[in-house]
């Protein structure tokens, strides 16, 4: 059943939509873009801080750049930040091409993770920690919605893993499970926090992304144009 336009955000996406502030190209950013691209990727650290401070665990990249934190002399952002150079030198033996949104994707996540872990409260009670896990999850999805949409190149993590996808032939879903699992023990044998946290950013973390794209979506829906058509929404790419 198609749904009135006004509603659409209710409909998760299942694919990057076009939009307005779309970018003609990975290093040629419309101001626009640029300014989406920064504001995505500032809610999406934020979003990994307060599942920081949450106390209950947190995303799998985040354990590992926390246990780095615990065995290096090092803050959590500036290992968020080594993480992602790494999983960079990885890109090269597989061809894939960067873009300025990968570029800002491993410095303002890892300096916005760091600044919203400094001035965010931690809850104190059960109740105010799962908010902050559910609230987390929700701006992550919300952030990735936006930064997704400026089209100015995948993240470090998620290059790496379509990259191993083409050249393996292996399901885009086995390899993000193969590469989170290994990542997850990593971090947690280092000393990172896994607990509730971390299953529920599992869990939530496809349909709150999906939700953050819906949104971007009706934001940035061209003025004049066509209302989007969410009734044939058939992209596997986001069932991973």
């Amino acid at each position: 059943m198609r749904i009135p336009g006004w509603l659409a955000w209710l409909r998760p996406a299942r694919s990057v939509p076009v939009t307005r502030w779309r970018s003609p190209g990975r290093w040629s950013p419309r101001p626009a873009s640029l300014v989406v691209l920064l504001v995505g990727l500032w809610t999406f650290g934020t979003g990994e801080a307060m599942l920081v401070r949450s106390g209950l665990g947190v995303s799998p990249w985040t354990v590992l750049a926390q246990g780095l934190s615990v065995v290096l002399p090092m803050n959590i952002g500036a290992a968020t930040f080594l993480v992602s150079a790494g999983v960079l030198l990885l890109w090269i033996p597989l061809r894939e091409r960067p873009g300025l949104g990968t570029v800002a994707n491993a410095l303002v996540i890892a300096v916005a993770l760091q600044v919203g872990v400094t001035v965010l409260p931690q809850p104190g009670h059960w109740p105010g920690q799962l908010a902050f896990v559910l609230g987390g999850i929700a701006l992550v999805g919300l952030g990735s919605g936006l930064y997704l949409t400026t089209d100015l190149g995948p993240g470090p993590r998620d290059g790496w893993m379509t990259g191993v996808h083409q050249r393996t032939g292996w399901p885009v879903a086995r390899v993000r499970l193969g590469i989170e699992i290994s990542v997850l023990t990593l971090g947690w044998l280092l000393g990172g926090t896994v607990g509730l946290g971390t299953v529920l950013f599992a869990v939530l973390i496809g349909p709150a992304v999906a939700q953050g794209l819906a949104i971007a979506r009706v934001l940035g829906a061209v003025p004049g144009g066509p209302e989007p058509d969410t009734s044939q929404d058939e992209f596997p790419e986001l069932d991973a």
